[in-house]
């Protein structure tokens, strides 16, 4: 996912500063079922430290011992990790493991595509075998240009590839600025979403007071501008009180976010339809449709705690188009 890979190029950056060499894994193919799919991937730094994991913790260290040789010679190789004979997953991986160095023109390319909310994907060349060889390795696509995420080796592009399109980070704008507010920020700040805060300027309440957000903005719903709100960012609109919720429900009315959610019970619900009907009788019903309220999943959350994840559950189904069921009723594989 997009928001990991940009974690993995801030670690990199941050080990280069120090003069510490890294490699990146990549889940490239797998053969029954695991933790993760394809395209998950983790840095390790010649150090012994790993940033990101590509299982629930029954692959990465053995990943880790045998980074050496790569971290040695800077050859890529493909491993093998078969679960079918273990305590993990009951399939067979196949990780690709690769110097990680990356061009002054891969960062600058990659560091405006993620300010621009672009699309890029990622092209992972391999064999599915245990195989040291130089010619496998990792490329980025951009919009204009195609770079190797090492200098070190050509790439062979007669190899097997996966390929991982990659979509902007994921982002939920949150207007409020409750204590609902600021659980509903941390939780989605933990799952790699950005997260950005929309308060009034009544409100006594800062950048600080909202531990995870990547943006805060103190405006009025009536000068509120709603720009660069697209399928990938979902919007909850959490103000506990009445008039604000219809304005910035009005400043959004063009927009077309992946989700929008409402706090209240459904009769609240009705009366911003009705309000905001009788303001803008020409409001399209694709607007209409992709407002939740109240906002959440039926899964008996009481807590303010319990209410956001409630929220996030929601926002995910709704983004991956999954109806909520329980996985045990699941017939198919969970990753299908």
């Amino acid at each position: 996912m997009t928001h990991e890979f940009k974690k993995l190029v801030q670690a990199y950056l941050l080990a280069k500063e120090q003069g510490i060499k890294t490699v990146l894994a990549t889940v490239v193919a797998l053969d029954g079922s695991s933790y993760r799919k394809p395209g998950v991937r983790m840095l390790l730094l010649e150090t012994g430290q790993m940033i990101g994991a590509v299982s629930g913790g029954c692959v990465e260290k053995e990943i880790l011992l045998k980074s050496n040789s790569v971290f040695e010679s800077s050859i890529p190789k493909i491993i093998t990790y078969d679960g079918r004979y273990r305590l993990g997953c009951e399939g067979v991986l196949y990780i690709l493991i690769e110097p990680f160095n990356l061009s002054p023109l891969f960062i600058e390319t990659f560091t405006k595509v993620i300010k621009d909310r672009v699309n890029f994907k990622i092209s992972s060349f391999y064999k599915r075998e245990e195989i040291i060889e130089i010619g496998l390795g990792t490329r980025v696509q951009f919009q204009n240009i195609t770079l190797p995420v090492s200098l070190k080796h050509a790439i062979n592009p007669d190899l097997k590839v996966f390929e991982d399109k990659m979509t902007p980070c994921f982002r939920l704008l949150i207007y409020g600025a409750e204590h609902d507010a600021v659980l509903l920020c941390s939780f989605a700040s933990m799952m790699g979403w950005e997260v950005a805060i929309i308060v009034h300027p009544f409100e006594e309440k800062n950048s600080t007071n909202f531990p995870g957000a990547t943006a805060f903005q103190m405006s009025t719903p009536e000068a509120y501008q709603a720009v660069d709100i697209d399928s990938q960012t979902a919007v909850v609109i959490m103000n506990h009180n009445f008039s604000k919720d219809l304005l910035f429900l009005m400043a959004l009315k063009a927009t077309k976010p992946a989700y929008i959610g409402l706090l209240g019970p459904t009769k609240r619900r009705e009366q911003l339809f009705d309000a905001l009907l009788e303001r803008n009788p020409d409001i399209s019903d694709s607007f209409l449709e992709s407002i939740y309220g109240p906002a959440g999943l039926n899964i008996g959350s009481i807590t303010p705690q319990e209410i956001a994840i409630s929220i996030l559950s929601e926002i995910l189904s709704v983004v991956r188009k999954e109806t909520p069921s329980f996985l045990k009723d699941k017939l198919k594989s969970i990753h299908n």
